[in-house]
């Protein structure tokens, strides 16, 4: 056996008591740290199981309501959309708060009116669910003949410059700058 032979092994002894310490003295914090990352992604993942199964019962519940209002059920279909309305996911309360009020305008139109008027000040629904109800809100001013309040409610609508600063419901028309109709051929063209 030659010298380099024993210092290797002397040298391998030292660092093997050296880990020995080390893992003695952090071994706590190491079994903690894994114990906590394991118990984190265990609750992430419950979690993230739970939020989806909420949607799907949420979902089942909205086909339900659905297939209520197909059937002409109006009043079972409205109290199924009332119900996700106040205890669904997020998603579904939007649209069942919409198809509520939809409901509502087969059986009273200006409770109706006055149900898309509240989704359409709702800023929690988003900008384009706030439209399509007030634009909804219109066409049923436009049916109680109500022309010029309909006018006040669906102009903003239809400005360049909505509320929101962008042309919401105005994206049928040209873009600025461009010509209002196509340029019609000419009386000598061809």
């Amino acid at each position: 056996m030659s010298n380099y032979d024993i210092f290797q092994e002397v040298d391998e002894e030292v660092r093997r008591e050296q880990l020995q310490k080390l893992w003695e003295r952090y071994q706590n914090y190491v079994i903690a740290a894994i114990t906590l990352v394991v118990l984190g992604v265990g609750a992430w993942r419950g979690y993230d199981w739970y939020v989806t199964k909420q949607a799907a019962e949420t979902g089942a519940a909205f086909e339900e309501a659905m297939l209520l209002s197909e059937r002409g059920e109006h009043a079972e279909s409205e109290g199924a959309f009332a119900k996700i309305a106040a205890e669904g996911t997020a998603g579904y309360r939007s649209l069942a708060r919409l198809r509520q009020a939809a409901e509502l305008a087969e059986r009273d139109p200006k409770t109706a009116i006055a149900a898309y008027e509240r989704i359409a000040g709702d800023g929690s629904v988003g900008p384009v669910l706030q439209d399509l109800a007030g634009l909804r809100a219109g066409a049923l001013l436009i049916d109680a003949a109500n022309f010029d309040i309909a006018r006040a409610r669906l102009e903003p609508l239809a400005s360049p410059g909505a509320p929101s600063g962008t042309p919401r419901a105005n994206c049928w028309r040209s873009p600025p700058g461009a010509p209002a109709t196509p340029p019609r051929p000419s009386a000598g063209s061809t």
